[in-house]
């Protein structure tokens, strides 16, 4: 509740001269009757007329107080805002080809970890639209943009490992990324690559597809995975296709210069996840390097509430005009 003319309360100020100019009257204008002994009139009872007749000076500063309240004009705001969000279109690709069982992230493998880092990736923003591709030895869209955060989570959790292949198309899953976001009118398009293999497969070069997505205006962030060297990777039954307990040492293929060449066509960064720890760094800084924008508008409106006191007034105006013209009339 607030006052919008605040400096017309200044006329409670008359309320005094009105309650002076009443009592000076009072005391010095009462009738008088000559009577030769008063103690038959003394003893009469006081009238109830006279006993309020000073509920005329009462209502009148009454009236007083509720008009200039009026005039003061209260009001009821309520308050809202307006929030505008200049939004990051992200597609992250994520590589599911049969080398990212391997247990260098110990004691989870790289694909575990990966999705673990993505999903944390995700709940940070929530204002962005946000897709997904899965690749192997070919590539999908497993989500398209959305800002159904639950949905892409449980797409994520959901990758069939039996698409795991031993080939890697990367070329292929960034033509598919960008794809998705050819008809994006974002602020800023992004595709947030993580891989751990060379290329391999596919009929698109990844710098042929790097330099389309820059055309498209979109950067590539990359992210190699898995410590260089060998690393331990479980073995898999060739008829069923399941994954054993055993491991074999197997040399890591990343391609780092293939990775760092992409980011730079396209004004991106490289980053190489060596171990979890670091995978949630990289996630972490391409996060704060990718901010979006939101715009918070704040507005207020009022309802007026003055009706109320400027009616309660004129009612107590009225009431005080028929009293003293009636009940409480004074004869001369």
């Amino acid at each position: 509740m607030r006052l919008k003319d605040p400096l017309f309360l200044l006329l409670l100020i008359f309320a005094i001269p009105m309650v002076w100019v009443y009592i000076r009257r009072e005391r010095h204008s009462q009738a008088a009757v000559r009577f030769s002994d008063l103690s038959v009139i003394r003893k009469l009872p006081r009238s109830a007329i006279i006993q309020w007749r000073h509920c005329i000076i009462v209502l009148r500063v009454a009236a007083l107080i509720l008009l200039t309240i009026a005039l003061a004009r209260p009001q009821k705001g309520r308050s809202g805002s307006e929030v505008t969000t200049e939004g990051v279109d992200i597609m992250l690709i994520l590589d599911i080809s049969y080398s990212m069982h391997s247990l260098d992230f110990m004691p989870d493998n790289r694909i575990t970890v990966a999705r673990k880092v993505m999903q944390e990736f995700i709940a940070k923003r929530p204002s962005d639209r946000i897709g997904l591709v899965v690749f192997g030895s070919r590539a999908f869209t497993k989500c398209p943009l959305t800002l159904d955060h639950d949905v892409l989570n449980r797409l994520l959790g959901d990758i069939d490992f039996t698409e795991f292949s031993d080939q890697t198309a990367i070329g292929t899953a960034i033509a598919t990324a960008a794809n998705r976001l050819t008809n994006s009118t974002a602020k800023s398009k992004v595709i947030i690559l993580a891989t751990d293999g060379a290329n391999n497969a596919g009929e698109i070069s990844p710098l042929t597809a790097a330099t389309a997505a820059k055309e498209l205006g979109i950067k590539i962030y990359a992210v190699g995975i898995g410590r260089p060297g060998e690393v331990p990777m479980p073995l898999m039954d060739p008829n069923t296709r399941q994954v054993s307990s055993q491991t074999a040492m197997v040399e890591s293929d990343l391609d780092e210069q293939l990775l760092a060449n992409i980011a730079d066509i396209t004004g991106g960064k490289s980053f190489r996840a060596t171990d979890a720890n670091k995978f949630h760094a990289i996630y972490d800084q391409i996060d704060k390097m990718e901010k979006t924008v939101i715009k918070t508008k704040v507005y207020s409106t009022f309802d007026e509430r003055f009706y109320a006191w400027l009616w309660a007034g004129f009612i107590l105006i009225l009431l005080e005009f028929l009293l003293r013209y009636t009940r409480f009339r004074r004869i001369p």
